[in-house]
């Protein structure tokens, strides 16, 4: 393979811990610098789009330094955010730690300025584990999410099918990641973004530029929007969509679970 931390195959896992155990403590400025900080605002989307109700239970897959458990906590969401990077965990961890108490009681609930709804003051737990093995019975949740990690897993498909199985009837089903535009000039564009400027700030400022070079060989390997969407069909999901940004370099994925009377 054509970068060291890309891997099929079962050595897959090892690889990919070593990359985050790399990137964590910079994980966050680099998002902010190779997405010009739109990356926040795809997490608001993902979470706009999740439809929290106060009370809803959520889990957040590779959640990482944990944006998009904080996204569905801040709407009321009760959230558990999963990852098997204990690097990338401490950094969450650390962040949650830092929010400051709220002295308001959390049932009656305060204006989130930035969302513009309703925030119920919840803070993640966040929990070690694998994805491929989500250590939750069936129909636990109602919103299962997981943003720029089913590209990573050893196995996306069963990623996907562990977020199905967890998820509630009726429950919403969320993938945020890099995408691959239709359009075939706009992605050799970006994908030479991907492959020159984004691992010239991995190298500036995690010292690795095949740390972030990752990026496009593993997307070179996952079928991206359409496959995702495909492989939704095939789990028997309901009003599953595609919401393209950036005319596709970037993609949410949605569906849900279908009730017993659908």
């Amino acid at each position: 393979m054509s970068n060291v931390f890309y891997q099929p195959g079962p050595q897959r896992v090892a690889k990919v811990k070593d990359l985050f155990a790399t990137i964590a403590p910079r994980y966050d400025l680099i998002n902010d610098l190779q997405s010009f900080g739109l990356h926040r605002r795809w997490k608001r989307r993902v979470a706009q789009l999740a439809a929290v109700r106060t009370g809803s239970r959520a889990l957040d897959l590779c959640c990482g330094t944990g944006d998009l458990a904080f996204a569905l906590a801040a709407r009321g969401a009760e959230v558990v955010g999963l990852d098997f990077s204990e690097a990338m965990l401490a950094v969450a961890q650390s962040k949650a730690k830092s929010l400051k108490p709220e002295a308001a009681n959390p049932a009656s609930g305060v204006q989130n300025p930035e969302s513009g709804v309703h925030s119920a003051l919840r803070t993640p737990h966040f929990l070690h584990g694998d994805v491929q093995r989500i250590p939750f019975p069936d129909r636990s949740f109602d919103i299962v999410t997981v943003g720029y990690g089913l590209r990573n897993l050893s196995s996306w498909e069963t990623g996907l099918t562990e977020m199905a199985r967890v998820a509630k009837p009726g429950g919403r089903l969320l993938v945020l990641d890099f995408g691959k535009p239709d359009v075939g000039l706009w992605r050799a564009i970006y994908f030479g973004y991907l492959k020159l400027v984004v691992p010239l700030l991995g190298l500036v400022f995690c010292r690795n530029a095949g740390a972030y070079a990752y990026i496009l060989e593993s997307l070179k390997h996952y079928p991206a929007q359409r496959g995702v969407e495909a492989m939704m069909r095939r789990l028997g999901l309901a009003n599953v969509c595609v919401v393209n940004l950036l005319f596709g370099a970037m993609s949410i994925n949605y569906g849900e679970k279908p009730t017993a009377r659908a």
